[in-house]
C-alpha cells in the first residue's frame, strides 16, 4: 500500500488525546509510511501533548457543543459552520483518506467535513457515556467502536481503548525487582500504589495517609502518587518499617505499575483500562461528577471480579484499614483478582482500530479506481 493518508480528531483532555496518539503510534507501527496530521484547537491540551508525540497538528477553531438550552445554542450553528469549514481545508489539503475520531471539541467539525468530501469516517469511544460528537458521528458510519460491549452506540464493536506498548508489553513480574527499587522500595512485602490521576485527589491522599501506620504495622508499602498540586503529610517511620513514599508525578507509568500489586485511584477510562492490560487490581473510587461517569467506567472489571469499588463519600481511614488491609495483606486473594483484571483487559485495541482503518483506505482506494 502506498502511504495512507490519515487524519486523527481527538483533542482537548488527555482522555481524548492519549487514545488518539497511541492508535496514530500503531498505524505507524503497521504501515511505517503512513501520513498522519492531527487536528486540534488551542482549547485544552492540543498543542502541548499532540506535538509532544511528533506528529503535525493543525488548529480549527473550537466548537463546544452546549448541553443545555441557552444563548450558547444559539450561537453554536455558526461557530459549528467556521469549524468545519476549516477542517475541510486541511483534509484537501493534506488529501485526507480517512478521518478518524475519538470525539472531544475538535471531532463534530472533523467528522462534518469527512462528510460532505465523502471520506470514510472512523470512530472510537472510550468512556462509558459517549458525548455528543461520536452519537453524532455514529449515525453517519458503520465503522464505530467502543471501549466496552456495554457502551451504547449506534453499530459498535467493542475493542477496548489504544494503549502504549510500554504498558500493553509489560511484564510486571520481570520488571518488578528494578522498578521497586526505582522507588526506594523493597523487593518483598506487598506494594500500595496510590493516585488520583494527573491532578490528584484529596480525598483518596487523605484516606490513604491517615491509615499510614496501620499500613506501615500490616507490612504494606505505599508508593503514593500526590498528583503535582498535593502535599501529603505522612509521619517518618522508622528503619524497620515497610516504606511509605511520597512523589508529586511519575512520567513513566508502567515502572510504578510494575512495583505495586495493587492500586486505589480515580476510575477514568485510560486508568481501568490500563490497569486492567497489565493484571494489576484495584480499589476504584469513582469521580462523584459527571453524572456518575467513571462508576460506569469501572463496572466491567469489577463485575469481573478484579477490582472493588468505593464511593468516594465512603472513602476515608477507616475504610482503608477494615476493608483494603485484609485484602493487602492475602497474597491469594490478591493473585485471583489480578487474574480476573488481566482477563478482562483487552491490550490490542490500537492494532485492532489500525488494521480496521489501513482496511478502509483499501476499499475507498478499491472503489475509486
Amino acid at each position: 500500500m502506498t502511504a495512507p493518508r490519515v487524519v486523527v480528531a481527538g483533542g482537548h483532555s488527555a482522555g481524548h488525546i492519549e487514545p488518539t496518539m497511541n492508535f496514530a503510534d500503531a498505524l505507524r507501527r503497521l504501515e511505517p509510511t503512513a501520513e498522519i496530521t492531527a487536528l486540534g484547537t488551542v482549547r485544552g491540551l492540543d498543542t502541548t501533548l499532540i506535538p509532544a508525540r511528533g506528529y503535525p497538528l493543525e488548529l480549527i477553531p473550537p466548537v463546544p457543543l452546549p448541553r443545555k438550552l441557552n444563548r450558547d445554542l444559539l450561537r453554536t450553528p455558526g461557530r459549528l459552520r467556521d469549524s468545519v469549514r476549516a477542517a475541510g481545508a486541511v483534509l484537501d489539503r493534506v488529501r485526507a483518506e480517512v478521518v478518524v475520531g475519538f470525539g472531544g471539541y475538535v471531532a463534530a467539525p472533523a467528522y462534518l467535513a469527512a462528510r460532505r468530501q465523502g471520506l470514510p469516517i472512523v470512530v472510537h469511544e472510550a468512556n462509558a457515556r459517549p458525548g455528543v460528537a461520536n452519537r453524532l458521528a455514529a449515525r453517519m458510519t458503520t465503522h464505530v467502536f467502543t471501549a466496552a460491549p456495554s457502551v451504547r452506540l449506534s453499530h459498535a464493536t467493542a475493542i477496548g481503548i489504544p494503549l502504549r506498548p510500554a504498558i500493553t508489553g509489560l511484564d510486571r513480574p520481570a520488571v518488578r525487582d528494578a522498578a521497586r527499587q526505582r522507588f526506594g522500595l523493597r523487593p518483598d512485602g506487598p506494594v500500595l500504589m496510590v493516585t488520583g490521576g494527573s491532578q490528584g485527589a484529596r480525598a483518596i491522599n487523605a484516606a490513604v495517609s491517615g491509615a499510614a501506620a496501620a499500613l506501615r504495622a500490616t507490612g504494606v508499602q505505599v508508593l503514593h502518587i500526590t498528583g503535582p498540586q498535593h502535599v501529603v503529610e505522612v509521619p517518618d517511620g522508622g528503619p524497620a518499617d515497610p516504606p511509605y513514599v511520597v512523589i508529586p508525578y511519575v512520567d513513566d507509568m508502567q515502572y510504578a505499575y510494575a512495583a505495586a500489586d495493587f492500586v486505589i485511584c480515580r476510575s477514568g477510562a485510560m486508568t481501568c483500562a490500563e490497569l486492567a492490560a497489565v493484571g494489576l487490581p484495584a480499589a476504584y473510587v469513582p469521580l462523584p461528577l459527571r453524572g456518575g461517569e467513571q462508576r460506569l467506567n469501572a463496572e466491567p472489571v469489577v463485575a469481573a471480579g478484579g477490582a472493588l469499588l468505593v464511593d468516594n463519600a465512603d472513602l476515608d481511614q477507616a475504610w482503608i484499614e477494615t476493608t483494603l488491609i485484609p485484602i493487602l495483606t492475602d497474597p491469594e486473594r490478591i493473585a485471583t483478582m489480578s487474574a480476573h483484571a488481566s482477563a478482562a483487559g483487552t491490550p490490542d485495541a490500537a492494532v485492532v482500530l489500525a488494521q480496521h482503518v489501513l482496511t478502509a483506505v483499501a476499499e475507498r482506494r478499491r472503489f475509486a479506481s
